[in-house]
């Protein structure tokens, strides 16, 4: 009987190796991931010839299906930044939805902004207007700050082509367009309830005022410089043009995964070998999706530039790129180690007799995960490493919840061990604690729990 649990055990020792390493040691988590992958791997029966192998394998098929959407979504984003897009499209929420709505205008641009640009760059882009609209409209700049930065989070949390999402769609298998979907509909009423708190936070605190920021830290200084030094000169570009390369991947493998839906329909089959149908089969595929907004982005957004600057600025944002890859292709691998010693299986046999939602296992172990190390990328992509070798063996588990659930949960409480708790309240100039959280923890937590429902709905309509 001991043995047949020490593939379990196993596994519990290679996530409290997996946290202690990244915690206590200087160790990176890419290599703190592999030894997790080799002690789950050898635990669960594999010779250390299987292990490794399973974990090049699966390191490689991971990145096989997300690897160049990754590179291209954050080349696009690096245009989007240095172009002014997401400045235009914040002045033009702005401008329609009028005075005394300025929180929902930025809250919109977040959701949209965050989908291409990495959430903290974002942040640093767009606060400027947060301090301007405040001041000059007599608006509470916890309110703006908060709204901005919630809506931010949470497409960056569930929409591709945003790192975190795409690597937990490619573990569980999921369909980036189906998972794109999903994750645009569920991050819509996590937006509402953070700006309602947003609201009421600002009555709360009538009075704030930003503390002194000279002690900003050197990196958010020396972005938001080289963000003005890029920006120098050049005028915004208009709404439609900023808005171009985001809608247009977003529209192509919407249609894409349409046509799929409909080609399994009776009657419908000869959808998918029409011409429409390979067309957009083409088109709509994420790679050739966001290659093509790239070339919108760099010919619309960029039109005066130089060829030698515009390729630096895409190399720019490919250097972001190069960690995340290798994270989320280690995760992978130790997904596919607890696949193929069996250890999903065996794990997959016991949860089936807990009283417990199938769906929500990822969704708590993203949570415990975050808690514990504080990145939500980390959290969602080991969430979903362990988890989606076990939910994918229990019936009435559909995987598109089963990986919204990873990418959601990591939503819990952020705080002092997320780079995000710092950058939101160290631009804004909090420094005391209490108000630290309830700029920042309390908002990611309200998301959270509204999220948990969202989910439980998703699994419950598919």
């Amino acid at each position: 009987m001991m043995a047949l649990y020490i593939p379990i055990i196993g596994l519990a020792v290679a996530v409290f190796v997996l946290v202690f390493l990244v915690l206590r040691t200087r160790v990176h988590a890419l290599i703190a991931m592999l030894a997790a992958a080799s002690i789950a791997g050898i635990s669960g029966g594999l010779t250390a010839v299987q292990t490794v192998d399973t974990i090049s394998k699966g390191f490689g098929s991971t990145l096989g299906s997300i690897g160049i959407v990754i590179g291209l979504g954050v080349m696009m984003g690096r245009v989007l930044e240095v172009s002014g897009a997401a400045e235009q499209i914040a002045y033009s929420f702005i401008k329609w939805l009028g005075n005394k709505r300025e929180e929902w205008a930025l809250a919109i641009t977040g959701y949209i902004v965050s989908i291409p640009i990495f959430v903290d760059s974002a942040f640093v882009i767009l606060y400027p207007l947060v301090k301007t609209l405040a001041k000059k409209g007599k608006r509470n700049l916890l309110t703006l700050g908060v709204a901005l930065a919630g809506g931010l989070i949470l497409t960056h949390h569930a929409v591709p082509p945003t790192p975190g999402p795409l690597g937990v769609a490619a573990i569980f298998g999921v369909d980036i367009g189906a998972m794109m979907m999903a994750g645009l509909v569920l991050a819509i009423p996590c937006v509402i309830g953070v700006v309602i708190y947003a609201r009421w936070l600002g009555n709360r605190y009538p009075d704030f005022e930003p503390e002194n920021v000279e002690d900003e830290p050197e990196d958010l200084r020396a972005a938001h410089q080289r963000y003005l030094e890029d920006k120098e000169g050049k005028a915004l570009p208009s709404l439609t043009l900023s808005l171009l390369p985001i809608v247009a991947p977003i529209v192509l493998i919407f249609i894409n995964a349409v046509n799929n839906m409909l080609a399994k329909t009776e009657g419908m089959v000869w959808l998918s070998e029409s011409l429409w149908g390979q067309m957009f089969a083409f088109l709509g595929s994420p790679i050739i999706a966001l290659a093509i907004s790239v070339l919108l982005a760099v010919y619309t957004l960029m039109p005066k530039v130089d060829k030698h600057e515009t390729l630096e600025r895409l190399e720019e944002g490919l250097q972001t790129a190069g960690i995340i890859l290798l994270v989320t292709g280690a995760g992978g691998a130790l997904g596919a180690v607890l696949r193929e010693s069996g250890t999903g299986t065996l794990l997959a046999q016991h949860v089936a007799n807990l009283p417990l939602t199938p769906v929500l296992i990822p969704f708590f172990i993203a949570t415990l995960v975050r808690l514990i190390q504080g990145s939500g990328t980390v959290a969602m992509i080991t969430a979903a490493s362990i988890s989606a070798p076990i939910v994918s063996q229990l019936p009435g588990v559909h995987m598109l919840a089963a990986a919204q659930a990873a990418t959601m949960g990591a939503l819990f409480f952020s705080y002092f061990n997320d780079s995000m708790f710092w950058v939101v309240n160290r631009m804004m100039g909090i420094k005391d604690v209490k108000l630290q959280m309830m700029v920042w923890s309390v908002p990611t937590t309200i998301a959270w729990a509204i999220s948990l429902c969202g989910i439980l709905l998703l699994d419950w309509i598919l």
